[in-house]
């Protein structure tokens, strides 16, 4: 199947079928922001959605697809197969995190869950996947009930595990695109604090790499009152996270990408004892796998020297791990639907975004290995839409997302939740008018075959 076989139906005839398969949507948003509220009150953390899992494997089967489940682990695979077509797969992300709710709506989350290492985690949707899922299977139902209207291969992939940068990985190594008809496409979507209405689109690079490094640093306990005696890996740890500010500032040209996060500090459990070792957990994101590989080094380089200047006992482990790949939209696929989004929702809801700081394990899709797929790379799409209303998004300050987002809620914080219905509304227009963009009308006879 080629991409011009793919894309020979005018965008304009694109936006009446799914004008048309859109048409009932306001009464049946009620029943889906109930589907919202149920998923955002019950949220899972990374490889333990089996209650979100099984609402989407019998939401689908209801719709007439066969299902399968279990695919890395909390995976479901939904396939609705129409015809001779184009393959495209929709992907949702299904898990939450540990982060306790800051907002006052009754569908509230109250969860706690038990993460790997054993403790006990308040858990919320703070990222908006429990609205991903919302679409994916309000979008799989109306492709469905309306499957006169097109054809082809509906794949629907509810994936686990976005957070932790595992879920991609487990399904693909599972057999995703082996067990099942390999896509044409994969198409995503990932909610941001613009307005409900809107959505953003970048043809290029939209996401940046991400990963995270760990450094043990290493030291001889004692007594608070003789910290002469001992080697205090806590004030090693300090005077290493001072300095790890100057990668950014004094290693990097200042027109180059990259974050460097500190996200947590580990060591010690009483007032009066020094303790033997720091835990340091630190993020970087950046858009370039050379600039990720430099300030990895600078990194090492630092905690070394730190553990030197300080008589440790022996060097700082240094460890990575929860890898997030660049996130690079493939051109023609990502035009296409800008267009049909542009005459879907108005021009003036649509919006150019520049490259985002935040990453997606979703364009592991389009990298084939030994232990995904073989062949050339599956093409792939992902953009943004909007969660807040309009007032609260007009009266924040600033003309863009990039300067009305420090006085939005936003994503990874406790007081983010989107407006229901209209959220939804723009997510299953978003959702539902890409896939129709690439399964093309019953009628039509591919010319390029």
């Amino acid at each position: 199947m080629t991409f011009q076989s793919l894309t020979n139906e005018s965008v304009d005839e694109v936006v009446q079928r799914a004008t048309h398969i859109l048409a009932d949507l306001k009464d049946r948003l009620p029943n889906w922001g109930k589907l919202y509220r149920d998923l955002h009150r019950h949220p899972e953390l990374s490889m333990q959605e089996h209650r979100t899992a099984g609402i989407v494997a019998q939401h689908l089967r209801e719709s007439g697809y066969e299902v399968t489940e279990g695919i890395g682990k909390t995976g479901v695979v939904g396939l609705l197969r129409n015809g001779a077509g184009p393959v495209v797969m929709l992907r949702g992300d299904m898990d939450a995190l540990p982060i306790k709710e800051q907002n006052d709506v009754d569908y509230a989350s109250e969860v706690f869950e038990t993460t790997t290492d054993g403790s006990k985690v308040p858990v919320m949707h703070a990222c908006g996947h429990d609205i991903h899922v919302a679409c994916l299977i309000a979008t799989a139902d109306l492709l469905a009930n309306e499957s006169e209207a097109w054809r082809g291969t509906a794949f629907i992939c509810a994936q686990p595990a976005e957070e932790s940068g595992q879920g991609s990985e487990a399904m693909l190594k599972d057999g995703l695109f082996k067990r099942f008809p390999r896509p044409d496409l994969c198409l995503g979507q990932h909610i941001l604090p613009l307005a409900a209405g809107m959505v953003g689109h970048n043809a290029g690079v939209i996401m940046s790499a991400s990963i995270n490094v760990d450094v043990r640093l290493f030291g001889n306990g004692g007594h608070g009152s003789a910290p002469q005696v001992a080697i205090d890996p806590v004030i090693m740890a300090s005077s290493l996270i001072m300095k790890l500010q100057t990668i950014r500032s004094r290693e990097l040209a200042g027109d180059i990408p990259a974050v460097i996060t500190i996200g947590f500090v580990n060591a010690g459990l009483k007032h009066n004892v020094i303790p033997d070792e720091a835990h340091i957990g630190i993020n970087i994101r950046t858009q370039s796998t050379n600039v990720q590989e430099q300030i990895i080094n600078a990194i090492c380089r630092m905690a070394e020297a730190e553990a030197q200047a300080f008589r440790a006992p022996r060097i700082p482990e240094i460890t990575t791990s929860a890898a997030f790949p660049l996130t690079s939209n493939t051109e023609p696929i990502d035009q296409r639907i800008r267009s049909v989004h542009t005459g879907l929702l108005g021009a003036e809801q649509v919006i150019e975004l520049p490259t985002l700081m935040y990453s997606e394990d979703f364009s592991r899709y389009g990298l084939p290995g030994r232990h995904h797929y073989g062949g050339e790379p599956v093409p792939y799409c992902i953009w943004v839409f909007g969660g807040h209303s309009q007032e609260r998004y007009n009266t924040a300050p600033g003309n863009t997302l990039m300067a009305k987002m420090p006085y939005l809620p936003s994503n990874h914080q406790s007081n983010f939740a989107p407006d229901p219905e209209p959220t939804l509304r723009v997510g299953v227009y978003a959702l539902t008018s890409s896939a129709l963009a690439f399964l093309p009308a019953a009628g039509f006879v591919d010319k390029t075959a």
